[in-house]
């Protein structure tokens, strides 16, 4: 016996996920009205939507830049998106916003992994390695990738924990900001000044 899925159901998943209205109710059609399930459907949906979307061409977008109070700490971004459209909702504009608030708090060095310097993971992984000198090799291996992870999150800005959602990284963020808008949408660049840093 299936569950009815209701219009309530739908709009309460939809508040939930920012997913469409037919994407929520398709979900919960096919998890028997589980919402949790229907949760997890919907962003490996979006993920592998995401993941389509990566190769499409993204070159409009925006600027935005934030000073921190008392002039101290500036970011400037760009991020990019396919429409002029999306690049002007409000939105779209929040989000980038958020971005450089998340800059400005947590300090990324890189937007992506293949960005860090290869003479940074090496003396990463040396100092990893020496840290756990003694210990059985298959276990050396594990703790040392197990802290490259840490060090990843730490200084990579798509692998960092978003600083207003910390259960989510700016990763999974952008990909619900694209299964949510239709468009392949990318972090360009950034820059984080500091005063007498």
């Amino acid at each position: 016996m299936s569950t009815p899925i209701t219009a309530q159901m739908v709009n309460d998943l939809r508040a939930q996920t920012g997913a469409g209205l037919m994407d929520c109710k398709r979900a919960l059609v096919e998890t028997n009205g589980n919402t949790e399930e229907a949760i997890t459907l919907l962003r490996k949906k979006g993920a592998a939507s995401a993941a389509k979307k990566a190769d499409r061409l993204a070159k409009e977008g925006l600027v935005e830049s934030y000073i921190h109070l008392g002039g101290k700490v500036g970011v400037m971004i760009e991020v990019n998106c396919e429409t002029d459209f999306v690049a002007r909702n409000d939105e779209f504009r929040s989000f980038v916003k958020d971005l450089c608030l998340h800059i400005a708090a947590a300090s990324p060095l890189y937007v992506t992994r293949d960005q860090v310097p290869e003479a940074d993971l090496a003396s990463e992984r040396d100092i990893a390695a020496a840290q756990v000198a003694g210990k059985p090799p298959a276990a050396v291996q594990k703790i040392v990738e197990g802290k490259l992870e840490k060090f990843y999150s730490t200084v990579v800005l798509l692998d960092q924990p978003f600083v207003k959602i910390p259960e989510k990284t700016v990763k999974e963020l952008i990909t619900e900001k694209i299964a949510k808008t239709g468009e392949n949408i990318q972090i360009r660049r950034f820059v984080r000044f500091q005063l007498g840093g």
